[in-house]
């Protein structure tokens, strides 16, 4: 298995990242979420906690997720 992390999809906040990964963690695909730097409001240069999320998973099951998450 590849540890490479890439990007699977970019979604408008938290919630529905947290939505994706749930669908995602009941097929067995790891994944995480990461603020983008396109969108995101910054305090200090540090992101606000709002805006657009990337969510990543294992280049192997990059295939599988989109298939997933295409079908639902």
């Amino acid at each position: 298995m590849s540890n490479d992390l890439v990007r699977l999809t970019v979604v408008a906040n938290e919630l529905e990242a947290e939505m994706v990964r749930s669908l995602l963690s009941t097929a067995g695909i790891q994944s995480m979420q990461r603020y983008t730097n396109f969108g995101a409001a910054a305090l200090d240069g540090m992101p606000s906690g709002v805006g657009p999320r990337e969510i990543l998973v294992h280049e192997d099951n990059l295939e599988a997720a989109r298939e997933l998450i295409e079908s639902d």
